[in-house]
């Protein structure tokens, strides 16, 4: 399958989309009743053929693109394997992918590893069965420049996490520019929605890095280097396991990546620093525009 054109944000958040908030009434520290909206969380229950897999919690968009990354990313679906049909059922909560091939999924159910994501994110069988076999791109770099550039657009763009706050979100990128922006109430849900993505439109990981707004935690770096994209930035922090594994497998990990500061703790050799940090875009300040507004 042909690469489809990449142009900014060919995918991007829905602020706008009322299907993924809700309006809600509290009071505040002065005693004041104020609105805001807040994300929605729905249940949507995974089949693989004719096998429940796991319910998850997501905000509800994009389903097709969660399901079929959720099983590439917990190896219960190839790289090679033909889907057949992705069939999402909106009353019923459900979504079924269908596959030409018998797949592997029984016995991976009966080894469970509770994740670190935010949402009880839960990951089958052995984490690092492709992991250890993966080989990234030794020629790829990130140039100081798109860092600042992709910092500046990706968080001044709308988001729900603008309108509404508790979400994450993941965007896959390309040099300085975004192309596919997903959010999500965990962050292992944003990156399966793009590594979904990814696969259902036929692209490759080549000339790719990728960034979010969450934790740099183990699954998040498993995730990354199965997905074999070599470069993966965050606005937030590590975790000890997720920067070892990241030097494991030549992954390069960059965090706290925020305005005019980043901090590269593995794979620091694709760095090219062609850019004057005090020239970068400062970070944008504010909080979201939902969060609490004063009744009439």
């Amino acid at each position: 399958m042909k690469e489809p054109s990449m142009s900014e944000f060919l995918v991007a958040p829905e602020p706008d989309n009322p299907a993924l908030t809700r309006e809600v009434v509290g009071v505040d520290q002065a005693g004041m009743r104020v609105t805001g909206r807040v994300p929605v969380e729905r249940p949507l229950t995974l089949f693989l053929n004719s096998q429940e897999i796991v319910t998850m919690m997501t905000i509800g968009d994009r389903p097709d693109c969660l399901a079929v990354g959720y099983l590439l990313n917990q190896n219960m679906l190839r790289p090679e394997d033909v889907i057949e049909a992705v069939e999402h059922d909106a009353e019923l909560d459900v979504i079924v992918v269908r596959t030409a091939r018998r797949t592997d999924y029984e016995a991976k159910l009966r080894r469970r590893t509770l994740t670190s994501g935010c949402a009880q994110g839960t990951a089958f069988g052995n984490m690092m069965e492709r992991f250890e076999t993966v080989t990234l791109d030794a020629a790829a770099e990130l140039r100081t420049s798109w860092l600042y550039a992709l910092a500046h657009k990706i968080n001044t763009r709308p988001s729900l996490y603008l309108a509404a706050g508790a979400i994450h979100g993941c965007v896959l990128c390309a040099a300085d520019r975004p192309l596919v922006y997903m959010e999500d109430v965990g962050r292992h849900n944003a990156i399966d929605k793009i590594a979904g993505w990814m696969h259902l439109n036929g692209v490759g990981p080549e000339g790719k890095l990728f960034y979010t707004t969450g934790r740099l935690t183990s699954e998040m770096v498993i995730k990354c280097v199965q997905m074999r994209i070599p470069i993966l930035v965050s606005r937030s922090g590590f975790t000890a396991w997720g920067v070892e594994l990241a030097r494991q497998a030549g992954l390069t990990l960059v965090g706290r990546a925020k305005g005019r500061r980043f901090l590269c703790v593995a794979g620091e050799q694709r760095l090219r620093f062609d850019a004057d940090p005090t020239e970068a875009p400062a970070e944008p300040r504010g909080k979201p525009s939902g969060s609490a507004r004063a009744e009439d």
